[in-house]
């Protein structure tokens, strides 16, 4: 869970396909340092054996582990295996890993991974519920799926309509608790099982809940299910964005939806007669003191 209570969204990835993104890896690295061993044992021939066996201790420990450490600290949690397998780490925070998380994480895995042949990593990712393995829990990082489809479409959560899409960047989502956010998402996937009748009462009690969470009032004119939608669609694009280090902190990001529907509706206000000056965007309709929405006129 991120600072403003928003549970990330990403799966953490399961023990087949990081087994796999591991074998990818183990390949790539051990075919360059038997490329690179090679080389070495033709120019180190004319040395002693003291010399011979410090060069290939070095060979060992730079490319079988600073290797590794130094693509997924360059590449942020992506190596070619991961890379491959649609795979990340992240930080637990959901933030890009760092040098230290990697160089634990290959420290760590040199020994659950290279010297046991994968055995200790195996056990430790089918216990831990999230996949993770000893050199994770020590590093804080988790591995995460990244390439899974839109939270809306994997859960069967209706799009919001592209005229709402943004228009809630400004909205405080930080209150609104993990069993309401469940209560919307149920109710979004199964609207248009119920009746009408029951559909309509629902979403006005859901999304007079969110109001008060939130503080500001549903914005007139907008049915209270598209509210719900514009509302789980916001709190999604925040967490991907905070998870995949899409924006930083403070960001303003609006989806391309929303901006194409703002320039649409502005090209089509009609120009203001000569001597009068131009009415402002949303005059007499009313606004929400928080988002500063006004639904279209």
């Amino acid at each position: 869970m991120t600072g403003d209570a928003v549970v990330l969204g990403l799966q953490p990835a399961r023990l087949p396909s990081r087994a796999l993104a591991i074998v990818i890896d183990l390949v790539v690295v051990w075919t360059v340092y038997l490329m690179v061993a090679l080389g070495l044992a033709v120019a180190t021939a004319s040395l002693d054996d003291a010399a011979i066996a410090a060069v290939s201790v070095a060979t060992f420990l730079l490319i079988l582990v600073g290797l590794p450490i130094a693509v997924e600290t360059l590449s942020h949690g992506r190596s070619l295996g991961k890379l491959a397998c649609g795979l990340r780490v992240v930080r637990d925070d959901g933030g890009p890993i760092r040098f230290r998380h990697a160089l634990v994480r290959g420290a760590v895995g040199m020994v659950e991974i290279l010297m046991t042949f994968g055995v200790v990593a195996c056990i430790a990712s089918l216990v831990s519920a999230r996949g993770r393995r000893i050199g994770d829990v020590l590093a804080g990082t988790l591995v995460v799926r990244e390439r899974v489809p839109s939270a809306s479409r994997a859960m069967g959560v209706p799009p919001p309509p592209p005229w709402l899409i943004g228009r809630f960047a400004q909205l405080d989502l930080s209150n609104v608790p993990d069993e309401l956010w469940l209560a919307i998402r149920q109710y979004l996937m199964r609207m248009r099982q119920l009746d009408p009748a029951v559909s309509g009462s629902m979403a006005g009690r859901l999304a007079a809940d969110v109001a008060g969470r939130t503080g500001a009032p549903v914005p007139q004119g907008v049915p209270p299910a598209e509210y719900l939608a514009a509302v789980v669609y916001e709190r999604q694009s925040r967490e991907a964005r905070r998870t995949l280090g899409a924006g930083g902190a403070g960001s303003s990001h609006v989806p391309v939806g929303g901006v194409a529907a703002a320039a649409e509706k502005s090209a089509r206000r009609p120009a203001a007669p000569a001597g009068q000056a131009a009415p402002e965007a949303g005059a007499g309709a009313e606004k929400s003191p928080t988002t500063g929405f006004a639904p279209p006129a």
